[in-house]
This record gives C-alpha cells, structure tokens and sequence, in this order.
C-alpha cells in the first residue's frame, strides 16, 4: 500500500486555489478511481495520464486499485490541468519517482496521448497567486512547472521560478530517485520573463479628420478616466475614434499589466506580444449579458473583465439586449464583477473604460445636415427608450459627432497625433494621481467634495445647470469629476467657471444631443 502527495491549484474566478493531489495504490480488484467534485474533463485524465504513461515506457500500475483524491473536494476542478500532477502521483506512489525530490513544486498542465505537454489556461493567474501568497518574498514561493508553451506567461510574475517541460519524460527525470539531475537538460529549462515589446500597436488618432468635439471629449475621458457615449450618424467616425482611444491611455504599470494579462490568460486570450498592451474589447450587439459580464459553470470571464485596464467599445448600443445592458451598471461604479451560483461564487476584475456609440434614431440621420431623417417621433423615442436613464447616468461624457461633407472630409487635413494628444493625457493623470492617488472618475464620497471643490461662481452655475436639467445627485458628482479632470488638462489648481461649464455640455441628455 502507498500513498503519494502532489501540489498543484485549481482556478476559481482570479483565484487559483491550492489543490493537494493524493494518490493511493492498494491491492485488490484493478479500478482507477478519481473523486474530488472534479469536473468532466477531469475525469477523463484517468484514460489520458494511463495512455501516456503506457506510451512513454514507464510502467503503470494496472495490477493495483488507484484512487486519486483532489482534495480539498468541496472545491470545483475543472479543465486537463490535473493530468501532470496526476501521472506523477501515480509514478511516486509506486516507486518509481521520489516524492521528497517534489517537495516545493507546484504542477500543472494537460498530457497528450503520447505523454507531450500542452498548454493550459490561466498559467500567469496560477503564478500571480503563488507570489501574492508568499507575499513577495521568493525564498518561500513554490517552484511551478508547465508546459513550455504555458510557461513563458507565468514567468511574467516578478521573481516567479517558473520551469517549462515539453514530455513527461522530461519531468519524470528531475524526480527519479538517486537521480543528479542538472538544472538545465533537454526539454526541460527554467524561464525567465522575455523582454517586453516596445512597439504598441496603436492605431493613430491623425488618421481621424475633423470631429473637433468627439476628439476633445476622448482627451478628457483618457485623462480622467471616464466613460463615453458618441452619438451621430452612419459613417460620421464614432468607431474610428474608439478604435483609437486605447491609444490616448497612459503606459501600463506593471501590476496593471499583470491584472490584465491574468484575466486574458483565465479567458485563453493572453499573448505574450500583446503585453503591456491595454485591450480593446469590442463585442457583437447580439451579445448575451454572460457574454458581457461572465459567467458559466465554472464561471469564466466576460467581456467587461476582459477588458480590465483597458477600453469595452459597444457599437450599436441601442442594439444590445436589455439585460445585457443593465448588467453593466453595477460594474461601471464598482470596476469589478462577481458572479454568484448555487454552488460557487467567482469575482472578478472590471475596471474598464466603456466607449459606447449609438445612432440618433432607426434610420441613423436625426439631425443630419446631409439626409433627412424619415423615422417618426414616435420610433425615435421607442429607439432611444431601449437606453435606461440609470445607464445613460452612469455614463459621464455624452458627444455628437457630425457628419463631414464630402469636401471637407477630402480637404481636411490630419488630425492631431496620438502621441501629443497622449502627453497632455498623462501629464493630467500624474496632477490627479500627486493630489489623491487614483484617476478622477475614481473619486468618491468626501474625496469629491475635497478634491472638487467649487468657487461661489462656478457652484452657483453647477446649482443652475442641475435645476433646469433636472440631475440626480449621480449626475452632478459626475459633471464634478468630469470638471476636475478638465481643470486637470488646463494645469489649474482649481475647478473654475468655464471648467464646469465645458463638463455641462457634456451632462445633457440624449434628447437634447441629437
């Protein structure tokens, strides 16, 4: 009778929670036994570890009753992760690896058939959780070891001791008894985090002619980090300009750059050119709301956690479903999402930037200068009434964007570059970032009153504004922040007039912009 004990971690929501895998061999009749709330495609490791331990020479103990225990076993486990640490229980329950020698390492990663490695979703969230519970400190974090293909990720993590493996065989010899292996053999290496990219590819804001407005309202959303709704008609350039917001952002600082890369890792998204590269995510208006908030069984990511740190476009937001929607409200004031099931409750990362875009009416053209519009009031409102007002009130910066004629649209000349735009953008962020330690949309509570404060003048035209426009106290904290940031770009220490008035024009309601 022998009893093995093998380290590895189970993903749960942007946890990756420790599993201990025990593996018991006893006499009796042959069975391989897998208990531990595993998952379907855990199961199936039983015929994908036997086969590639048969097919790999090593010899599986098919005379012997195997119970494989994924303690703890209230814990759901999910995905081929399990298969590595599995085989290599087995191997060290019957003698033929020395368990001592796999004291301090984490395994994980799917086997083929023929015993190969292949890669396995949410590598770098394994990592980041190994290091934020050694709290840092790298004498006490495990070693881990994945496939090579997953390995390059996880070794992102400051002062990660990451190992990649192409074979089982390529493990099965770090491990064997007596064995002197050296740290570097074929098929197996430590990794280390490759150099990041310095190329961003972004596209330019130079290519968007015109819309003086549009670009004006980008600048101080970027700066302040708030959220936008452009309005106009087909064609006007309302994607455009979001296609390039992302590169007005300020650089990533490398936990955010972790916190993204971790959550496109859980999602199977994360690449290793994309690093540091603040995403865009842009989803179908036939989007269900698990597809923009997350969810499943076991949960997974959404689109808004996909696009932590970076920027959801919406296009055709009209056309999204209600529920989707209105899913959206509770992470846009809170940047994070949790998703709660009978069984199991996941939380995960939204702190995105959301640029949405919407035709004034069906036929696109209220208001147009260059066709008319030939819907009635009456499916204009039903059309704009697909929008709820706690929605629109949680969007800071409402925009028009209009329609070039054909001649200035040919003549005009290029815009203003990205890279000035995202000078003024940073140099904003860092007032803000010196004088209260986070972006202005963030501000809450006493910190608004503190950090907007408002001359006689200026609270006297905020009061009057609020009154006609008939705002919620939502809308007026809102119009505040989006005053401070203006205020921000302007290099003023303090909120004045004509900053307030600029965030009004930029409160009114859908209505009134088209």
């Amino acid at each position: 009778m022998s009893l093995s004990l093998v380290h590895s971690r189970a993903l749960l929501g942007m946890e990756a929670r420790p599993v201990f895998v025990e593996v018991h061999l006893a006499n009796g009749l042959p069975s391989f036994t897998l208990v531990g709330l595993a998952e379907t495609e855990v199961k199936e490791a039983r015929e994908r570890v036997r086969s590639a331990i048969q097919n790999t020479g090593l010899e599986f103990p098919s005379n012997k009753r195997i119970t494989v225990n994924l303690a703890p076993a209230d814990l759901p486990k999910d995905s081929g992760r399990f298969d590595l640490p599995i085989a290599l229980g087995i191997l060290a329950a019957s003698g033929q690896l020395d368990p001592l020698k796999m004291q301090g390492y984490e395994f994980a990663g799917e086997l083929s058939l023929g015993g190969e490695l292949r890669p396995v979703r949410g590598a770098l969230a394994m990592s980041l959780a190994i290091n934020r519970n050694a709290g840092g400190h790298t004498s006490s974090m495990p070693r881990l070891v994945l496939p090579a293909g997953s390995a390059q990720e996880a070794a992102l993590v400051p002062g990660a001791e990451i190992y990649g493996a192409l074979h089982l065989l390529d493990v099965v010899r770090r491990f064997l008894p007596g064995d002197a292996a050296t740290e570097e053999q074929e098929g197996w290496s430590r990794i280390h985090a490759a150099e990041p990219s310095v190329h961003i590819p972004y596209a330019d804001m130079a290519d968007v002619k015109g819309q003086a407005a549009a670009r004006r309202a980008l600048e101080i959303a970027a700066a302040g980090g708030h959220s936008v709704l452009m309005v106009g008609a087909p064609g006007s350039g309302k994607s455009m300009l979001a296609q390039r917001f992302a590169g007005l952002l300020p650089a990533m600082t490398t936990e955010e750059a972790l916190e993204s890369a971790a959550v496109g890792s859980l999602g199977g998204r994360f690449s290793l050119d994309q690093w540091a590269v603040r995403p865009t995510c842009a989803p179908h208006h036939t989007a269900s709301a698990v597809a923009l908030v997350g969810g499943g069984s076991p949960p997974r990511p959404g689109e808004i956690s996909l696009a932590h740190r970076g920027v959801l476009f919406l296009d055709e937001l009209p056309e999204f479903p209600r529920a989707a929607l209105e899913a959206l409200r509770e992470p846009l004031e809170s940047g994070h999402i949790t998703i709660s099931r009978a069984a199991q409750r996941a939380e995960f990362p939204a702190r995105f930037q959301l640029i949405a875009a919407m035709n004034p009416c069906p036929c696109g053209y209220l208001g147009s200068t260059l066709r008319t519009c030939r819907c009635s009031p009456e499916q204009v409102s039903r059309y704009q009434g697909k929008l709820s007002g706690p929605l629109l009130d949680r969007i800071d910066l409402h925009v028009e964007v209009g329609s070039l004629a054909a001649d200035e649209l040919i003549n005009s000349a290029p815009g203003e570059k990205t890279q000035a735009i995202r000078e003024r953008v940073v140099q904003a962020r860092q007032r803000s970032i010196a004088r209260q330690g986070s972006s202005n949309q963030a501000l809450e509570g006493q910190a608004i009153d503190e950090q907007c404060r408002l001359d006689a003048a200026s609270a006297k035209f905020l009061n009057t504004a609020a009154a006609r426009l008939g705002w919620s106290g939502r809308s007026i904290h809102r119009c505040l922040k989006v005053a401070r940031t203006i205020a921000d770009l302007a290099g003023a220490e303090t909120v004045q007039v004509t900053h307030v008035a600029e965030a009004v024009q930029y409160r009114r309601s859908l209505k009134a912009a088209t």
